[in-house]
């Protein structure tokens, strides 16, 4: 993989990382925990892609992350929303 796709996909990890992280049901968000990034490997608010590790951006490996973070959004978006800055979304699936 050359440099320039390494950097868009650490920036994606980093960008899905911290919207996880916002995720208002600790349920939801414990399938992050366990199929995303693991806690602890990117300190939280990084927004650089050097501080990922290349597991996370291997082609499979980035698959399954970018998979695991779409499901973790369909359940925040039917739980508790996210949760940012002491502001909650407001959209609860009913």
């Amino acid at each position: 993989m050359d440099k320039r796709n390494k950097i868009r996909r650490a920036k994606m990890v980093l960008a899905m990382e911290y919207i996880a992280r916002q995720i208002n049901d600790e349920d939801v968000f414990e399938g992050w925990l366990m199929c995303g990034v693991a806690d602890g490997d990117i300190p939280y608010g990084c927004m650089d892609p050097d501080k990922v590790d290349d597991w996370y951006t291997d082609d499979n490996n980035f698959k399954d992350l970018m998979s695991c973070f779409l499901r973790r959004m369909v359940g925040a978006y039917r739980s508790g929303g996210l949760y940012c800055d002491k502001i909650v979304s407001d959209w609860k699936e009913e």
